[in-house]
């Protein structure tokens, strides 16, 4: 068995070889893993199926079930995002702000991969794809653990991935993901199974290799996200939640703020873009909150507001404190009725979670008001906040959404999987 240790010892040998690869021979393969997806779609939805089995008999939420689902549509999906990964340019290799110095020194700055890049995901097999084309574009090697409920669909994927590199001539060893661990646990990895609990002590020898592994980059819910911050010593950029608002100021065109905020509630309900909760001004709340209401429950989504908001439409329930900063993921949302857009923007900055704020406005200095004021990773004017996304924002995909402010924020496509070295070119120069 392949210890994790030799796997990112292997890996940081692939990562060397990776950076050295050319652009089109990246490329080349992003192309025909994207082919292969397609081709061998009804081996990965029989793997899916397995897992989807295994996610009922468990009890798994219907949002989780539709994270974990994989559609012809969503695999042709996947195959897409590497078909436009393909067609950007290489993010290795620019020189930027080549300067001479006084003393004849030329120094600029050269984009290069980072190196080992670990990630550490739920539910969503997509992200397996994903994953792997913008590492692989970016010359990163990476290890990918996804979790136990997924565990059958990502074996899945990284078999047509690596069959098709090794086709390609090039070392599988760029994309490894953790299931040489499982034989450990008594668990045939190419046997359809269960992963037991105790699994979770390779993610903590995971988030301990700082020989071999450059960043772990944690995606998945709350708990998954805050352990690895808390007690990973590889550095970690922290995708986050998402407790999204929408927010319809008093200048709201009302059959708009009902439309988006229908779609950004039900399209899907198990994402982070998803929204969350609503802030309504109290000027347009008597027309617009019913509008809102009428739309939400053909999907049966259960409202809970605040004593303004139950006073004005008797099929919402009474919401109580926890509510305002709930990232359900589920078929139910809050309401807030203010009294202004700063009370909204105060209350929004209060209990988001830096990840995607919409309002909802035909009047321009409150939509600049609300953009340049709140502090999140995407802030939208008279726009879904299911739009956050690498995908959607023209990255190809995304390796996560990124709620810090260091490094990366919001989608992350090519360029947060790179950084910087410096290039200095002189002549002979000595220091004084």
């Amino acid at each position: 068995m392949k210890t994790l240790t030799q796997m990112g010892s292997d890996a940081k040998k692939a990562s060397t070889y990776l950076a050295k690869l050319g652009i089109k021979e990246r490329n080349n393969a992003l192309l025909k893993v994207a082919d292969a997806l397609v081709k061998r779609s009804d081996y990965i939805r029989e793997a899916n199926a397995i897992d989807l089995a295994n996610g009922k008999k468990n009890n798994m939420s219907t949002a989780l079930l539709d994270r974990l689902m994989l559609t012809e549509s969503r695999i042709e999906g996947m195959a897409d995002g590497l078909r436009v990964l393909a067609g950007l340019d290489d993010p290795i290799g620019e020189v930027k702000s080549m300067k001479t110095r006084p003393n004849g020194l030329m120094i600029g700055k050269k984009t290069v991969p980072l190196g080992v890049v670990a990630i550490i995901y739920e539910s969503r097999p997509n992200v397996t794809a994903d994953a792997f084309g913008l590492c692989f574009k970016s010359a990163n090697a990476c290890i990918l653990r996804g979790g136990s409920d997924s565990v059958n669909s990502n074996i899945a994927i990284v078999n047509v991935i690596t069959d098709v590199l090794k086709k390609e001539g090039i070392n599988p060893a760029v994309i490894s993901y953790i299931t040489d661990v499982l034989k450990g646990l008594g668990i045939d990895p190419d046997v359809i199974s269960y992963i037991s609990e105790t699994d979770r002590k390779y993610v903590d020898e995971l988030m301990h290799l700082n020989e071999y592994v450059d960043v772990i980059i944690p995606r998945g819910g709350a708990g998954l996200i805050k352990n690895v911050v808390n007690n990973s010593t590889v550095p970690v950029i922290e995708t986050g939640t998402g407790n999204c608002h929408i927010y319809v100021d008093e200048y709201a065109d009302i059959d708009m703020a009902g439309n988006i905020i229908y779609n950004a509630k039900t399209q899907r309900i198990g994402v982070c873009n998803a929204c969350e909760s609503l802030v309504v001004h109290k000027n347009i709340a008597g027309e617009a909150i019913p509008v809102i209401v009428d739309k939400l429950k053909t999907k049966n989504v259960e409202i809970r507001g605040d004593e303004k908001a139950l006073a004005i439409d008797n099929r919402i329930i009474k919401a109580d404190d926890t509510d305002w900063g709930c990232e359900y993921l589920d078929y139910i949302i809050s309401v807030k009725v203010v009294d202004n857009i700063d009370e909204a923007i105060a209350h929004i900055n209060r209990y988001n979670t830096g990840h995607s704020e919409s309002i909802i406005t035909k009047d321009y200095n409150n939509a600049q008001k609300f953009l340049n004021e709140i502090d999140a990773a995407c802030v939208y004017v008279n726009a879904s906040t299911r739009f956050t996304d690498g995908f959607e924002f023209g990255f190809g995909a995304e390796i996560g959404i990124s709620t810090q402010k260091i490094h990366a924020r919001g989608p992350m496509g090519l360029e947060a999987l790179t950084t910087s070295k410096y290039i200095i070119y002189g002549n002979g120069q000595v220091r004084e």
